[in-house]
């Protein structure tokens, strides 16, 4: 099935059939496993950079800290790595079970140095058990799985790597490049390290309302990463039910009046518990019409822009939770806007008043 029409059925009503068996949680590398070495002065800190975005911290794979649907991780990681790193130059597989590398071929004469972390997914995981729903999903897991190697970079002082989110390729679907340090540098406002390893999204209810304040840092933190791709909003509750968005002066104005909750819940899967979350941010565009380059792009970008404001929501006290489901979640129209246009992509609800979970 094409990518196009995987999509429109993911939106449709249709529900997905009884669970299947799913794949193993890390592909069948060939090769001995090899460990990763500490970085020496100058190479690329490879260890903790890996440790901090996909590594499990269960025999399972469940605990990574990353959001992902249903916990499955369908997202797999190869790694090309240049001069300037603690591996030998070359191409190898990661495995997030045990944080040891495969060797998989050389790298091409080109590769420049430092090492690019080139994302894939593995379908039979996610559709194990979303079925028909899982390729959005997918999507939105390697965008997420994206962030977390952005903010693990940030976390050791890394310059930002080169994203590689333009949705051109189905394989690899994402990747980064990270260049080797330049010598000791500060990352401004960045996440701590044991902050990366203790984020989870946490369980609901996730009820209070955020103030404006932190609204207005998040959809700011949304928007930027987004890149054009998707536009952002925030559904928000008592005591005055309203869509609000940022202005181009950074303040928050008034979408659309009323409450829009219950019908989030209703869109999302049925998850009830999204009726009484305190805000609910939402990433919508991606029309009927979309290619699959665009189909690509949006989710990645969403999915991305969602991993980076989970760990700013936590910085700023406030418990998070990815909402990556949608069906029939037209905004647009349910705004007055033309149909088709402006489809619900991804959500991140957020509340005030859940005491542990998801706050690191």
């Amino acid at each position: 099935m094409d990518l196009v029409t995987a999509l429109a059925r993911a939106r449709s009503a249709e529900e997905p059939g009884p669970d299947t068996p799913a794949a193993p949680p890390v592909p069948d590398w060939p090769g001995d496993a090899r460990c990763l070495s500490r970085a020496g002065p100058g190479e690329l800190d490879l260890w903790w950079l890996l440790r901090l975005s996909l590594a499990a911290q269960d025999g399972a794979g469940r605990l990574r800290p990353v959001p992902s649907a249903g916990g499955l991780h369908p997202v797999d990681a190869q790694l090309v790595v240049g001069a300037d790193c603690p591996l030998p130059s070359g191409r190898y597989g990661y495995d997030p079970l045990r944080h040891r590398v495969h060797l998989l071929g050389p790298a091409p004469d080109d590769a420049p140095p430092g090492a690019a972390v080139e994302l894939s997914v593995t379908p039979r995981r996610t559709v194990s058990h979303y079925g028909h729903r899982a390729w959005p999903l997918m999507l939105l897991d390697t965008g997420h799985a994206a962030a977390a190697l952005r903010l693990a970079a940030r976390a050791l002082g890394a310059g930002p790597p080169t994203l590689g989110l333009d949705g051109r390729a189905e394989r690899p679907l994402a990747s980064l490049h990270f260049t080797p340090p330049g010598g000791p540098r500060r990352v401004a406002d960045a996440p701590a390290p044991r902050d990366l390893l203790a984020r989870r999204s946490a369980r609901p209810p996730l009820r209070g309302v955020p103030s404006r304040d932190v609204l207005r840092t998040v959809l700011a933190t949304l928007a930027d990463a987004s890149a054009g791709e998707v536009a952002w909003c925030a559904a928000v509750g008592e005591p005055r039910p309203e869509l609000v968005e940022l202005s181009p002066d950074g303040s928050l104005r008034r979408l659309a009046s009323g409450e829009a909750r219950p019908t989030l819940a209703a869109w999302a899967a049925g998850q009830g518990w999204i009726a009484d979350a305190g805000a609910v941010l939402l990433g919508y565009g991606c029309p009927t019409d979309a290619d699959a380059p665009r189909i690509r792009r949006a989710h990645l970008r969403a999915g991305f822009a969602v991993g980076l404001a989970h760990v700013a929501a936590g910085r700023l006290g406030v418990a998070s939770r990815p909402v990556g489901s949608w069906q029939q979640a037209d905004l647009g129209a349910a705004l007055g806007a033309a149909p088709g246009r402006d489809w619900i992509v991804h959500g991140l609800a957020l509340g005030t008043t859940h005491p542990k979970e998801g706050i690191p």
